[in-house]
């Protein structure tokens, strides 16, 4: 059996064990943690991919998980952390008004993407198996090297990836 973060069970299920955000400050990669920066803030100002990300830069990419007390600022400001708590439920795989506004407005197509796919799967199978399975699912089919959530192209053998 593998160990588990808890900090990482995010009620949305989007596992942050696969975040970008969260390997990149892992792995303290400046490189990737200024490309995350310049993608969430998006190219035009007032515009961003993430609300209130126009002034994002690579310091800000940071997290050690949803469920922790150092979050991405993205994740501060999660309506969907705060309705699971409120509803006394770890997640929205306990929830019967599953999928809400919140997933139907979530700010990222691939995040809403993943969300719609992870919390049924989280339900049918429970929370260790959802782990194992968003862990094993992010390695490039090609050359084997371990990816993120979203991801379109392999940086190590450059094969492009429809992972999520």
């Amino acid at each position: 059996m593998m160990k588990i973060n808890p900090d990482f069970l995010s009620p949305c299920g989007l596992y942050c064990g696969v975040c970008a955000i969260h390997i990149a400050h892992r792995e303290n990669n400046q490189k990737f943690k200024e490309g995350l920066a310049k993608l969430y803030r998006g190219g035009v100002p007032g515009k961003g991919i993430l609300p209130n990300s126009d002034n994002l830069t690579a310091d800000d990419i940071r997290c050690k998980g949803c469920l922790s007390d150092d979050r991405f600022m993205h994740c501060n400001q999660c309506e969907i952390r705060n309705c699971a708590k409120k509803k006394g439920y770890t997640g929205c795989h306990q929830c019967d008004e599953f999928p809400c506004h919140y997933i139907e407005n979530f700010s990222m197509a691939v995040g809403k993407k993943v969300i719609l796919r992870a919390v049924p799967y989280r339900r049918k199978f429970g929370t260790e198996k959802w782990v194992i399975d968003e862990e094993a699912r992010y390695f490039c089919p090609e050359c084997g090297h371990k990816v993120f959530r979203g991801v379109i192209r392999c940086n190590q053998c450059r094969a492009e990836l429809d992972l999520d």
